[in-house]
Formats: structure tokens, sequence, C-alpha cells
């Protein structure tokens, strides 16, 4: 009887048709190929793109398919080619870059791109709340889309990675178009940004300390200049000094204190955090005027309204101008000026989230598993799901949670 068994399970082992098959993970099961579109910017000095070429490869070897509208890249100097190595389709209008089911851009689309959108897709790209109307949130809602405003997604540790890499790139790039203006080939005050031996240093005054003044202050540390930074909030600024590691000026928004210090300053950086949609301008014309002749002001948020009375919006073509012979340089969008680097910054990004939509089998199920993609989403399924906007426009709109609670 021993014998006959072992016969029998001999036989069993070599029998191929037996052999047992590997169980495939639950969460593969779930896991979906993404249709993303990536439309060339059409908007006014909109340099970057949503992805590199590297981040199409590593997409698509996970079995993604992308549209890359062509010359969508060549303002961040990657070409048609390195994207179609990458494993991109090469498309030549936006009608057929907008078939993908997931759509992302850069600058909100415009009311003519909103035309190309069709219900039950996803669109990806920024809110900027300073240029949002009624007109145009109800040409999103009646096409029925879910939409997703990038600078509202929140990671895990709370912050906002799309806000806090382009204020990284902002505050750096600032001290250097500081630089730039402040010498005579600029027609500047021919002063150096900083300071050497025997020669008083620069003087910088920062409105605002978040991550734009923190990167601006260590840039202009760096070069040797004196720094200032002025916040209403404590906390910002206690955080400021912690984070830079040194000594710092910081004070309350006190008029008295901060207009004594901008008539004196060299250079004075608006870049104060607007809190419900927009700002108003915290220095009057008049404290402008008193200002040394030669000194520039970079207002950073001046898509947000801007810190002073005298901003005026620019472009990275015709980036400032004069008014009481002080220098104003009002450009949106400073991480443009240096696209490529804002590109990486963003692709490193979206990268992980299109993998975490793919994981979770698509947008309705990521944002049923995962919260921190729901503070981003403005749109669900042609409903307004943002309460601040709702309140600004006296519209109305519905809780994001309730409506996923149940998916379909």
């Amino acid at each position: 009887m021993t014998e006959k068994l072992a016969v029998d399970l001999a036989k069993l082992a070599t029998s191929r048709a037996l052999y047992p098959k590997e169980s495939m993970l639950a969460v593969e099961e779930r896991r979906r190929s993404l249709f993303i579109g990536i439309p060339k910017e059409s908007s006014f000095q909109e340099n970057r793109i949503g992805l590199t070429p590297d981040a199409v490869k590593q997409l698509t070897d996970q079995g993604h398919r992308i549209l890359l509208e062509t010359g969508a890249g060549s303002p961040s100097k990657y070409s048609d080619h390195e994207y179609s190595e990458a494993g991109a389709k090469i498309v030549y209008s936006p009608e057929e870059v907008y078939e993908a089911n997931i759509i992302l851009k850069i600058a909100p689309p415009t009311y003519e791109e909103v035309e190309y959108l069709r219900a039950g897709q996803t669109l990806i790209s920024a809110l900027q709340f300073g240029n949002l109307t009624v007109d145009y949130i109800n040409a999103l809602l009646n096409k029925k889309i879910n939409a997703i405003s990038f600078e509202l997604i929140r990671d895990k540790s709370d912050a906002k990675p799309v806000v806090r890499a382009m204020s990284e790139i902002a505050g750096s790039t600032v001290m250097l178009v500081a630089a730039e203006y402040l010498s005579s080939s600029s027609d500047g005050k021919g002063v150096i940004l900083g300071g050497i031996t025997g020669v008083p240093p620069s003087k910088v005054v920062i409105l605002g300390a978040g991550t734009v003044a923190e990167h601006a202050a260590r840039a202009a540390f760096g070069l040797g200049a004196e720094v200032k930074v002025f916040d209403n909030h404590i906390y910002k600024l206690r955080r400021l000094k912690q984070n830079v590691g040194t000594q710092l000026f910081t004070s309350t928004l006190d008029k008295a204190v901060l207009y004594h210090e901008i008539k004196q300053a060299d250079v004075v950086i608006g870049a104060l955090v607007a809190e419900e949609g927009q700002i108003t301008y915290m220095v009057e014309e008049s404290i402008i005027a008193q200002m040394n002749p030669g000194s520039i002001i970079i207002d950073v948020c001046i898509d947000q309204g801007g810190c002073f009375e005298t901003s005026e919006l620019t472009s990275h073509s015709r980036p400032v101008y004069r008014k009481y012979d002080i220098i104003h340089y009002c450009v949106p969008n400073i991480p443009s000026r240096v696209p490529r680097t804002a590109s990486q910054a963003l692709s490193n990004i979206f990268t992980p989230i299109f993998t975490e939509f793919s994981k979770y089998g698509g947008i309705n199920e990521v944002l049923f598993m995962n919260e921190h993609y729901r503070s981003g989403v403005y749109i669900y399924k042609g409903s307004l799901t943002n309460g601040h906007i709702a309140k600004r426009f006296g519209m109305r709109y519905k809780e994001l949670g309730l409506m996923i609670a149940v998916r379909n």
C-alpha cells in the first residue's frame, strides 16, 4: 500500500497539467492602464510641461498610454523625438490629444480648450483662484468632468507638494532676478547683491515668511546680503529662523518698522501667502515713491492681487517697468523662467500620482482609498465640490466625501 501511494505521488509530481498556478495579489487585479493626454500649452508665457521624457518612459513601461501634442515639450527644451523614444504617441492636433481619459495641463484650459473636454474625463491642471470667474466654473461644470487642481493636492505630511516645489524655485530665482537688475548693465543701481569686505551689504526686505521667503532668504544670505523678513504669523517667522539656521531679523507687519526698512532697501520682495484666494496690497504708493532710486521691487504674488499699490502685471518678454525710478518686476509664474527645472519638479510629483491612480483602478477608487488627493478635487462628476469656490461666487456645491461614500 505504501509503495502504491509513493508511485501515485510520483506520477502527480511529473504531471505538467497539475502544476499549481500563481495567484495574483488583489491590488494587482485592480491595476488599470491609464490613458493620459498632454496638450501643448497655449496660455501666455506658460513654458512648463507635466511629465518629462524619463517620467513618460517610466509610465509607459507600466503599460500606460500617453498622447503628447507635438511641440508640447519644446519650451522646456524637450523634443518630440525624446518623448517618442520614451513611448509616447505624438499627435498633431488638440482634438487628438483630448481623446485621452486623463488630461494633464499646467495652465487651466482656455474656453476654447474646455470645448474639447467630454463627460467623464479627468482634468488635472492649475486652478489659479485669482483669475476664476463664475462663467469659467460653469463652463467646466457643464462638461460633467472630474477636475483636480494640483496646487490643492496635499501629501501625507499635509503639505502641498506642487506649491512648495514651485515656491522653492520662485524663491531661489527672484534673487537671481534682483542681482541682474541691480547691475548697471540692466540700468540698475550698479551694486552687487550681497557685500564684500569693507563695503556695506545690500539690504533685502521680504514680505511673507513662507517657502518663497525661505529660499529667497537662503540665496540672499549666501551672497552676503542683509535680510529682514516681515509676516504677521509668529509661528512662520520662528520656523523660518530655524530653517535658515542663522540670525535673521524678523518682525510682524508693523507699518512703522516695515515702511522704514522698505525706504532703505535695495530689494523688496512681496511673497505674502493668499489665505482666501486674493490678497490686498500692503505697501502704499507714497512709500514706494520714497525708496532709493534704482531699487527693485519683485512682486511674487502679483497673480493674487499683489503686495504693492504700484504693481502692474508684466511678462517674461517685458518683465520690468519703472515708477518713481523704482524697478518693478511683476511677472506671474516665475518658475516658467526656468521651465526645465520646474518641469522636472512637477514630473517628480505627478508620476507617483499616476502610479497611485493605476494601483487603485482609477480616480473614483483612489479618492475612496486615499484622502490626500481629495483636497485637490473641485469638480467631481460634473458637480462643484470646493466650498471655497462656492462661497466666493455664491454657488451650490456638494460634499465630496458624501459623493464618494458609495462608489459606483
